[in-house]
């Protein structure tokens, strides 16, 4: 597998202020499920942003491919806006006001597939701002697959969300993760031991640990480091047991 991520002797700081990364290294491939977790201030948003190439690094480097699908901590689709579903995922950005898009019947199919396979398709006429929190990441989630991003980064996609929705969320994830990279922030170890095949763990800027899923994993449990996680409603099977 190719990687998809490169990151070398990564320092990064503000100006005026201590390092906030320190002498990162990483490397990610294609088809991985990657979970950069840390307490709040340690750099795992700022490390995110270095990969976007939305900060400037000051020492080593970052490479990182060019088709890149973003899920910013926030939805940046305003609340009130009244594009429509379909208007919102052909468009791929958002403006404050609507605007009169043409688009090919190629771009539509397009979409049309994405919003099938999200479960949006039935709803895509509704307004943006009558969905609930978990259609709107969905919504989000198809706006960054409507260019085929080969790796799909996220800032805290499930922060503002409920359990059930949290789960529901993040199983898509997963089963994006199959075929392109998906790189998400997360202040929830369960969460990252649960769906991560990769967990980079930081503090103060460094990483502190790095852990790999087993080899041995299936949908039902997993084993991250010395952590034994089956997942919430499983039936589990002879062989699980």
């Amino acid at each position: 597998m190719n990687n998809i991520v490169t990151i070398k002797n990564l320092t990064f700081k503000y100006v005026g202020n201590q390092n906030i990364l320190k002498k990162i290294n990483l490397e990610v491939k294609e088809g991985d499920f990657l979970c950069i977790v840390g307490e709040n201030g340690s750099g795992k948003s700022t490390l995110l942003k270095c990969i976007l190439g939305l900060n400037s690094v000051e020492k080593g480097k970052t490479e990182t491919t060019d088709t890149v699908g973003y899920l910013p901590q926030k939805t940046e689709i305003q609340s009130n806006f009244p594009a429509s579903i379909e208007e919102i995922v052909l468009s791929g950005t958002i403006v404050n006001n609507v605007k009169k898009v043409w688009y090919t019947k190629k771009d539509r199919a397009k979409a049309n597939q994405i919003m099938k396979e999200l479960k949006l398709y039935e709803i895509r006429k509704k307004s943006f701002k009558d969905l609930s929190g978990g259609q709107q990441q969905r919504v989000a989630i198809a706006r960054s697959l409507i260019k085929n991003p080969q790796v799909i980064i996220a800032d805290e996609p499930t922060g503002n969300l409920d359990k059930v929705t949290t789960m529901q969320i993040l199983d898509l994830l997963k089963k994006l993760s199959e075929e392109i990279l998906v790189c998400i922030v997360s202040h929830n170890m369960n969460d990252a031991n649960m769906y991560a095949d990769r967990i980079i763990e930081l503090a103060d800027g460094k990483v502190i640990n790095h852990l790999k899923r087993n080899e041995n994993y299936n949908e039902n449990i997993s084993v991250v480091g010395d952590t034994l996680c089956i997942k919430n409603g499983s039936n589990l099977t002879d062989k699980d047991f």
